[in-house]
Parts: C-alpha cells; structure tokens; sequence
C-alpha cells in the first residue's frame, strides 16, 4: 500500500491520505495513532469502538510507553519493548526515542542491537522489510513489488555475514538493516514511509544458528563464489528496474565482499558502504577536530592503524584524500599511513595480499632504521615506537589490544596524542575510554566506537566522544535524496567530515570530545547535507539541483514525528 502525504490548500496543513478504514488503519505503524486519533477522525474511518473512549495527547501516551519502557528488566528487553512500539505505531516509536535520544540510541542501535540480531530468530515477533533468500531468486522482483511503497528512498541491505563484531549471524543480521534504517529516520530526518531493510539470505556458516531449532534463515552453508555473486547481481539489476532513484547502501557484509560490491556497483547506482566510507568520513571528522586542540596541519599526521578490515580500508583511504587536500601527493600520503593487522605491521613481503593491504603495505627497506627483534613481523608496539604517530586508531575487534604499554608509548612522543578505540560493541573494544585517560594522565584526545560515560580525572570531567557513523550517513542519505544524486563519490564523503567537524564547538573541545553532543545530531545531519547537495551540484551529479535557499528547504524536507491529519480516499 502506497501512502502519500498531502497538503490541504484550504489549511495549509499536511495530511496523510489513507485508502481503507477500520482495524487495518490500527493494525498499520504507519497510521496507527491508537488513543490520540480525533473524534472526527473517528467518525469519518469507523474506529468507534475499536478505540477507548478517552482521546490521549501524544505527550499522554509518551508518558505511558516512557513508563513501561523504564520498567523493563535489561537493555535486550528494552530493545524487544521499541521494537514492538515500532511495530504498532512508527510516529510514537520516533517521537520517544528522539525525544530520549542518549539514553534509547544505544537500545535502538549499537551495542544492544548485536545482541537482538544473536537472539533475532527467538525475539522475532513482527515482519519488518523483504527476505530474499537465494532459492527465491527467481521470485525477486516479485518480492520487491510486495514492499509497501513503490517509491523507496533508502535501502540498507545485508547478508548478516559480518554483524558488527559478532560475525555470521544469518538472517539475524536484518536487526542491523531495521537498527540503520531507524537511524536515517532519528538523525537526519528521512521519512519512515519510504525506509526499506532487506536481507539477502545466501545460508549462514554459523553451526550455532544452523543448529537452533528457532532459526528462521536458510539452514544450509553460505553460498561461495560465482553463485553468490550471480544472486547479488540479480538482485541490483532488480532493483534498478523497480526503484530506480533508491539509494542503496551495504551494510554489514564480509570484508571482502563489502569492498568488492562497493567497487563493482559504485559506478552504476547511487550506492555507498557505510562501515568503509561512513567510518572513515566519521574518524576523519574527529581528527579535523583534534587539530583544533593540538594545532597541528593535517599534511604533517601520520596514523597507525590496527585492523585490516573494510573499516580501515575507509578511514585510511578517506585520511589519505584530506593528505592530498592538504597539499601532499598519493604517494606522499600514503606513506603517511601505517597499518597493522594480525600478523603484525603490513609490508610488501607478505604473499597474495588483499589489493587494499597492499596499497599501504610498506617496504622492508623502509623499516632497516626500526627498532624491533624481526622486520617481517613488526609489532603494534614497536610500530608505534618507531613511527612515533599522532593518531593511533583501532578497529580491529581485538577487545583490550590498545594496552598500558600502547597508550604510554603514544603519550610519551606526543603532548595530544589522539587514540580512537572504535571497535563495537563495547565488547570489542581495544580498550575503554577511561584507560586512554588515566594511561596518558588526562592528555590523549579519545573518540569511542561505542557509548561510554563520562570521565573524571584529576578534577576535570571528561566527555566522551562518540565516533557514531550515525553523524554521517543519515545526512548524507538525506542530501542524496534530496538533489536525486545519480552517484556517491569519496568527495561527498570528504565534504561530509568537514562539515560534521565545524559543528563541534569550542565548548565540545574544552569537555575534550571531539565529535557533537548526540543530542544536536539533526542539526549536524542537516549540515551533512548541505555539504553532500552542494558537492554533488559541483560534481554534475544532481538531478534536482535547487536553484535557491537550499538550508532552508533541506531543513523542511526533514521528516518530525508528529501526527499527521488522515483522511480516507478511495
């Protein structure tokens, strides 16, 4: 069922047109208003009767859901008690989180969501988005016909190989698509009737799942190779037929299907990654805000960098970009950049390496000045103490990696040394914010992958900030969607960064955090935007360039959760 949102000319007032009455309008979160619909509202779609005679304020039944939802036991109850709220009424889920955005975002989204997407068969309680499994590849566009809305703005698609860092959890990885797609609504204002998350399900390597006699995804081993990617083919060609102006984003998938995807579509469709170019846009920003404390020029930085994956891939590339802005060459940058994986620092001697690693991998001869007991295996620590780097970043998913000994070294050449330990869930971390603190005596400039509490060190309170790819994709979605970009390019991801950048302020970096208060996070998304719409209008990429006060209309193109008037129209 298609819905559209209408302006009355008489009023001037929005309303939602809606073409059936009765029950169907309650048991639909999208027009669902339960005890707050009018009276007249009541008359003209026949909902006497299946309402309380009482008409609740939506203040009123925050208050009501705010109560239940403080009651519930633990953070995977919580979660399970938003889902469900989202599952009968979509305008109050948005309107209470919103509303409670520090203390429900990490219920809604990371860290809590890696557990609903472990137990996502057991806590099932409500269909949400497509599954296309690969033996109903023959039926894919049949399925993306049975979407509600023919016009989708934003789909998040996964395959739930690589969830957070939990790895292959099956068809349990739709939690992330439903948690992302909830994210673009919160955060940058992109309307929940046209939010899409679908899971391709291709079987699952985890025995666990296989083995749990709830699981609802395909019980057989993962497709491999030239079959996989056929299905993944299918299923763009499918929906570039059926939606052409979607942006679709990839969420979640294996390293190195994530990068080769990204690679093979980027180029055909509106289509980005956000664990590569997310991440990176959200890290770059809070090392333009870390040059605001230490004063340094981004062309004299040098990173190291511990973790292989698509994430470092995105921050180094996009790090790498900001080099060249600055004034250096690609060579120059990328030596700029120093990254370490399992095996130790990254070099050239390694055999078949992965074509990303190999761009930053460094030469043997380069290391004959190190300090270290082998050339071929050069450790975290002795990377550090022979490169002597402003910024050591992690996202490795190597819980405690970054520790004493690592921050001591990074404090001991640098007077502001930035440590970003922004591996998720908080259980990955490399360590926690607090260790950076009190390891570096209160001088490391900290950003987190995950939420953590405020820090009290030698009388001066620390405020953590969040490296939440949330600053980032939800207002460049809302850009692209706006000016109907054709394409994504890395410099949309670049201007991004520096507009999230310019809204952290001064009293941001005197509590030491580097990223915005999440409270203010419409407000950076709607600058995120602005950057993404102008950028694609300098690129040629815009389809819907506006001619004229862009802030302005971005800012009202954002979607609020409030009630809309609905009117029954056959």
């Amino acid at each position: 069922m298609d819905f559209s949102i209408k302006l009355d000319p008489g009023t001037w007032q929005h309303y939602l047109a809606a073409r059936y009455k009765g029950r169907m309008l309650l048991m639909n979160p999208l027009t669902n208003k339960a005890s707050a619909f009018s009276m007249g509202e009541r008359d003209d779609l026949d909902l006497h009767g299946l309402l309380p005679p009482v008409i609740s304020s939506i203040d009123q039944q925050l208050q009501r859901n705010y109560r239940n939802f403080q009651s519930q036991p633990t953070d995977l109850d919580k979660y399970i008690f938003l889902a469900s709220l989202q599952d009968r009424n979509e305008v109050l889920f948005y309107r209470m989180v919103y509303e409670n955005l520090q203390e429900m975002m990490p219920i809604v989204y990371t860290p809590t969501v890696g557990e609903a997407c472990q137990k996502f068969s057991l806590i099932y309680r409500k269909s949400r988005g497509l599954y296309i499994a690969h033996d109903q590849r023959h039926l894919m566009d049949k399925i993306l016909s049975n979407f509600h809305c023919q016009t989708p703005s934003v789909i998040v698609v996964t395959d739930g190989e690589r969830i957070l860092g939990l790895g292959d959890q099956g068809a349990g990885g739709m939690g992330i698509a439903i948690g992302k797609l909830a994210l673009y609504t919160l955060c940058g204002g992109i309307s929940p009737y046209g939010t899409l998350p679908i899971m391709l399900d291709v079987g699952t390597d985890n025995q666990e799942r296989i083995e749990d006699p709830l699981y609802l995804g395909l019980r057989q081993p993962r497709i491999r190779g030239d079959a996989y990617q056929e299905f993944i083919d299918q299923f763009v060609t499918a929906v570039q037929k059926r939606f052409p102006n979607v942006l679709l984003q990839w969420e979640d998938f294996l390293k190195a299907n994530a990068i080769h995807q990204l690679d093979r579509f980027r180029d055909r469709l509106c289509t980005f990654n956000d664990d590569i170019q997310g991440t990176g846009a959200v890290i770059l920003a809070a090392i333009y805000s870390g040059l605001r404390v230490t004063g340094g020029r981004m062309r004299d930085q040098r990173a190291v960098l511990l973790g292989g994956g698509a994430s470092a891939k995105g921050i180094a590339d996009l790090f790498v970009a900001a080099l060249m802005e600055d004034g250096l060459t690609k060579t120059e940058a990328r030596r700029r950049v120093w990254m370490v994986d399992t095996k130790g620092l990254i070099t050239g001697a390694r055999i078949r390496l992965e074509p990303f690693k190999a761009t930053y991998a460094r030469d043997l001869e380069e290391l004959a000045g190190f300090q270290c007991a082998d050339r071929s295996r050069v450790s975290l620590e002795e990377a550090i103490a022979n490169v002597r780097p402003t910024i050591l970043i992690g996202s490795s998913g190597a819980t405690g990696r970054f520790t004493r000994e690592v921050v001591e070294l990074m404090a001991s050449h640098s007077e502001r040394p930035m440590v970003f330990p922004i591996s998720n869930p908080t259980s990955r971390a490399e360590c926690t914010a607090e260790q950076v603190i009190r390891w570096s005596n209160g001088r490391a400039l900290v950003v987190t992958g995950s939420p953590f509490d405020p820090v009290d060190y030698q009388g001066k309170r620390y405020r953590i900030g969040q490296g939440n790819n949330a600053f980032i994709f939800p207002g460049v979605g809302l850009g692209v969607t706006f000016c109907r970009a054709r394409r994504m390019t890395d410099g949309m991801f670049l201007d991004a960064a520096k507009a999230l950048a310019g809204q952290v302020t001064r009293e941001d970096l005197d509590e030491c955090a580097l990223v915005p208060d999440i409270r203010r996070i419409r407000d950076c998304s709607l600058a995120v935007a602005l950057a993404t719409v102008q950028r694609a209008m300098v690129e040629g990429l815009a389809d819907n360039p506006p001619t004229e006060s862009l802030e302005t209309k971005l800012r009202a193109a954002m979607w609020t959760p409030e009630y809309l008037q609905i009117r029954y129209e056959r």
